[in-house]
């Protein structure tokens, strides 16, 4: 079985480790800050095997460096990024990487920026979705179309309701309190921002979360429901034109 460890570096970068027991070998999910991943890495005695990054944005590669030169660890990137310090490996969807005896495929996810991939971990239904999908919210755009967002979206709603979401920031406080702006209506919705809302408060985190909690509750992964339509004054509209109105609108929120 792998073994998880989540945590906060910067001000509200999530580190993810990923641990095969069998083999000792120790993956981290992007590298937002050195100073963090050392510290969990002492905690669990485990050892930096790899670096799988999700897109080259600085808050996710700025920890590579130091890290590499201490463990010498293969530091795995998209295919499309240009950015990402001392990488050895580029790939993309169809490639799948080993970490130890974990296998992880690795999906195209472009939307947030155009080099984004998410690693997904289908033997333990675990998926690491960076800054595309977050807990009720996802990502702002740069360099990339509504469109290519939302079909980035939907690929990872396709994936099994009972899937773990590992996500790149605590965010979700500031998401609960904007998607209940456009899906007013919706109780799993108001339920589970009075969950964040008190988990927040006693600095406690919000993830991981999951593809079905998300399907029922984050608005981006449901732009055709008929009663954020109507809130929006959008009603039957494309669904890409929807997305990209509740984004726009949370740039503004």
């Amino acid at each position: 079985m792998v073994e998880i460890r989540q945590f906060l570096s910067r001000s509200d970068n999530f580190s993810v480790l990923v641990h095969d027991p069998a083999t000792g070998a120790t993956a981290a999910i992007d590298a937002p800050e050195e100073t963090a991943i050392m510290k969990a890495l002492a905690e669990t005695g485990w050892s930096l095997t790899d670096i799988l990054v999700t897109h080259e944005h600085a808050d996710h590669v700025e920890g590579i460096p130091g890290l590499k030169a201490k463990f010498g660890c293969r530091v795995v990137a998209p295919r499309k990024a240009a950015r990402v310090p001392d990488a050895d490996e580029r790939v993309s969807e169809g490639d799948r990487v080993m970490v130890g005896n974990l296998v992880i495929d690795v999906l195209d996810t472009p939307g947030h920026c155009p080099d984004h991939i998410a690693y997904w971990l289908q033997g333990q239904k675990t998926v690491f979705t960076g800054d595309t999908l977050f807990a009720l919210g996802c990502g702002r755009i740069f360099g990339c179309t509504p469109a290519a967002f939302y079909q980035s979206l939907q690929k990872l709603a396709a994936l099994p309701d009972d899937t773990a979401v590992y996500c790149g920031h605590e965010y979700t406080l500031a998401n609960a309190r904007f998607a209940l702006t456009v899906d007013p209506a919706n109780m799993a919705l108001r339920t589970r921002a009075l969950q964040v809302e008190n988990l927040r408060a006693h600095d406690k985190v919000t993830l991981p979360t999951s593809i079905g909690l998300e399907k029922a509750t984050n608005p981006y992964l449901r732009v055709t429901d008929p009663g954020i339509q109507a809130t929006l004054g959008m009603a039957g509209a494309d669904p890409v034109a929807v997305f990209a109105e509740i984004r726009e609108r949370k740039n503004r929120f």
